[in-house]
């Protein structure tokens, strides 16, 4: 991760960015598959060469678990072996939860799958929080000794948060919402690398203009899906973003048996399985494709 600055300070661009080319260009973040057992094929497809990933998160069990995963050792080892940065999953609680137990999680990402840096989702936006976040957001910099923090507030925060983390999650949602959205005037001063987007329900015919829109709001980092929340294959209904309460990404989850409570069956975010497009995305915005 770059050095954090003072309040104020001008933040540098990201570990790895060169100008005209790499960083430099539009690229995919992977908030969040389920479970290698549940996404085999999502989680193969992301050793395949050229496709233009500036990072993947992992996120076991609404974290890193209590105990190592055989399967997600694999996973993040083969990510790994690829040169693809992999990021552990931490839940802010938009700021509620306690910092021991965040910086606790962290360590754990750490010492089992090596993770070279962290996803903060559920930020808070407010200026009040702002000190908390920066005070986690520096610690983690001591631990991971130069990896990458990417804070998924999922919508504009005040604008002092873009000297906490390398990267902020400013929009999340569905495409009926992204298609009106705007950039906050403030993000005109940073450069692309600063800033993700995630969006959900976005239909092929339109995933020309979604790119077009992450580009002129000034977004370096993106996600497209034509996937939305739903409930497991037995069930109906919708889930919210990221298959677990509001979160920017989510772990996979067994699915419900047919006796199941409809209360009880599992909710699968739309960023947790393969784009329907995915090779038409690592296509279009994949190495050399021109600006």
């Amino acid at each position: 991760m770059s050095h954090l600055t003072t309040a104020g300070a001008p933040r540098s661009a990201p570990e790895g960015f060169s100008p005209g080319g790499g960083w430099g260009r539009l690229g995919l973040g992977v908030p969040g598959y389920a479970h290698p057992l549940l996404a085999p094929a999502e989680w193969a497809g992301l050793t395949r060469p050229g496709a233009p990933l500036h990072w993947v998160v992992l996120n076991v069990a609404g974290g890193p678990g209590d105990r190592p995963d055989p399967h997600c050792l694999a996973a993040a080892g083969r990510l790994n072996n690829a040169g693809v940065r992999v990021l552990g999953h931490l839940d802010l609680a938009h700021g509620e939860r306690p910092f021991g137990e965040v910086i606790t999680d962290a360590q754990r990402y750490l010492e089992w799958y090596r993770v070279g840096g962290f996803l903060l989702d559920r930020a808070p936006v407010e200026r009040a929080a702002l000190a908390a976040v920066r005070r986690t957001t520096a610690t983690l910099e001591a631990v991971l000794e130069g990896g990458f923090l990417v804070l998924g507030h999922g919508s504009h925060p005040y604008p002092g948060y873009a000297e906490a983390a390398d990267q902020l999650v400013t929009f999340s949602g569905p495409w009926t919402e992204y298609r009106w959205s705007q950039a906050a005037p403030w993000t005109a001063d940073h450069p692309p690398e600063r800033f993700a987007h995630f969006v959900h329900g976005v239909p092929r015919t339109r995933l020309e203009r979604a790119i077009r829109i992450a580009r002129w709001q000034g977004a370096g980092t993106v996600f497209f899906t034509d996937r939305t929340d739903r409930t497991d294959r037995l069930g109906g209904g919708t889930g919210r973003i990221g298959g677990r309460a509001d979160r920017v990404g989510g772990p996979g989850r067994p699915l419900g048996g047919p006796d199941r409570p409809e209360s009880q069956k599992v909710r699968i975010g739309p960023y947790e399985t393969l784009p329907g497009y995915w090779d038409e995305i690592v296509s279009r915005i994949g190495p050399g494709v021109s600006e």
